[in-house]
């Protein structure tokens, strides 16, 4: 197997230099971009990226730069967003290889052409579904989880044989700067590319006629990638927040479900799109869920959580103020609420007495605090999540399989879970994404995979049987249609259905 070729060593040693003193990248202006996806177009359409063995090379590489340089990744994302070891390494970069190392065994598999059934005329001949790629694709990742959501959909483009152009989030430039870095010695330098550009310059970029565009952040930005996509007719993949809403049941394990809820809402400092945006729990259960929750999250982050090293910090002051405002504006605080604006830190919050048309319930929320609203029973509880736009996750915690069945079947989500919190969404073998408001598409191991492959339709026909298939030429005959029918009546008998 070949590894992918080296940059020149001028271009190496200053790129080294730049790493070691910490020289500052420089923004990439939507002309270079149209330089890079000039260069990506050509290696792609000079077949490149088509062999196995190339696809597999990049896949490697991908998992040997997240070993090799697993503590810049700490070191980057504890600069971004006070990130704690332990969630880079578990929830970033043991995530990106995951996916990775699946790609890697399933690969030969996924490639090769996918045999379908057949009819009465096609009975002799060949019909397949070949997997295509779909040329250079443009990803652009959010700064919730810079790495994961930008290296992980990139896998699936690697596998699926594509090139492609990453932008990530100009909010954690630190790591933004990391992979800007690092992908040169690792991928190939002409199929693939690290862009840093801003949020405003995206719609421009995306207009520049990329093979397929994939975007997660937020509803309103999302909207703005779409239109730009639809004016060259551009498919998109949307992965987009809103309101992951959290139904507790008064049957349930009340230490258990807090544990897991905190741990969701809270990890990142809130900063997520698949945590539970707020909890609807039963009547009988609040007193009991609000006193649970305090003294978790005293176990988790200790009396005071500012001195915590596993609580981060708002990623900038934007995103600060913004959810200060809308914690001050809603409910009551029953736990945390303390800030500090030098340190962009807000304290895990809890807020009772919300109204659903506090500002609160009303906005995405990238922040950590949890508001919880109450239902008599799960009947209320579907009502409510059905009366809002569909969230992007739906969570149920309930020792009553009947409640969480429900839950399930009467709501519509990009995902759903049980007794837990947003690992639906770390699975390489389960579809992840949204529908409706929340986005459209899915990425994930083979769904990643198909995400950036064109099905093609293929029948290899000979020319024998022509005493059959002339029955479909001019000039049509009535006997020639009642043979037809005859051999569809046949057809239908034998296969169920009706065919020629």
């Amino acid at each position: 197997m070949s590894s992918p070729p080296s940059p020149s060593p001028n271009r190496w040693f200053k790129a080294l230099r730049r790493t070691r003193l910490g020289e500052p990248c420089l923004r990439t202006y939507p002309l270079e971009c149209v330089d890079l996806l000039r260069r990506a177009r050509i290696a792609f359409q000079a077949g490149r990226t088509l062999k196995e063995g190339f696809r597999l090379g990049q896949l490697e590489a991908v998992v040997r730069m997240l070993d090799e340089h697993e503590c810049d990744f700490v070191d980057a994302l504890g600069r971004d967003l006070h990130k704690p070891r332990f969630e880079t390494v578990v929830f970033e970069l043991i995530m990106v290889k995951n996916e990775a190392l699946h790609a890697i065994s399933n690969l030969k598999k996924w490639m090769e052409p996918q045999s379908v059934e057949k009819n009465l005329s096609t009975s002799l001949d060949e019909c397949l579904v070949i997997n295509e790629p779909l040329g250079v694709v443009f990803i652009m990742g959010t700064w919730c989880s810079p790495v994961q959501m930008c290296l992980v959909p990139l896998i699936g483009a690697i596998a699926a044989g594509n090139c492609a152009l990453i932008g990530p989030s100009e909010y954690t430039m630190h790591t933004a700067e990391l992979l800007h870095r690092l992908i040169p010695f690792y991928l190939d330098n002409e199929c693939f590319h690290v862009i840093l550009a801003g949020i405003s310059d995206l719609p421009e970029i995306v207009e520049l006629k990329f093979d397929h565009v994939f975007f997660t952040g937020n509803r309103e930005d999302g909207s703005r990638i779409a239109v730009a996509a639809a004016r060259t007719l551009t498919p998109v993949t949307l992965i987009l927040g809103g309101k992951n809403p959290c139904y507790v049941d008064q049957h349930c394990d009340i230490t258990t479900t807090v544990q897991r809820i905190a741990w969701a809402r809270f990890h990142n400092a809130g900063q997520s799109i698949m945590a539970p945006s707020y909890i609807l729990c039963h009547t009988d259960v609040k007193a009991r869920l609000v006193q649970a929750l305090k003294c978790c999250l005293m176990q988790f982050y200790g009396p005071d959580p500012r001195e915590s090293r596993s609580f981060g910090r708002m990623v900038n002051l934007d995103i600060f103020n913004r959810t200060r405002e809308l914690l001050w504006r809603s409910g009551k605080v029953v736990v945390g609420g303390q800030v500090t604006e030098g340190e962009k830190y807000i304290a895990p919050t809890v807020l009772v007495e919300v109204a659903d048309s506090d500002p609160i319930m009303q906005q995405e929320v990238f922040g950590p605090v949890l508001p919880i609203l109450t239902v008599n029973d799960v009947d209320e509880a579907i009502a409510f999540i059905n009366k809002q736009e569909k969230p992007l996750c739906v969570y149920a915690y309930s020792t009553n399989n009947k409640i969480i069945s429900r839950l399930m079947s009467e709501t519509s989500s990009g995902s759903f879970c049980s007794n837990d919190c947003i690992f639906q969404s770390l699975m390489v073998a389960l579809p992840f994404g949204g529908v409706g408001a929340c986005g459209m598409g899915s990425f994930h191991g083979r769904y990643s995979f198909d995400t950036y492959s064109h099905r093609k339709a293929c029948l290899l026909r000979g020319t024998r049987f022509e005493c059959v298939t002339y029955l479909r030429y001019p000039p049509y005959e009535d006997r020639n249609l009642s043979l037809m029918t005859w051999a569809c009546t046949l057809s239908q008998k034998s296969q169920g259905w009706c065919q020629i």
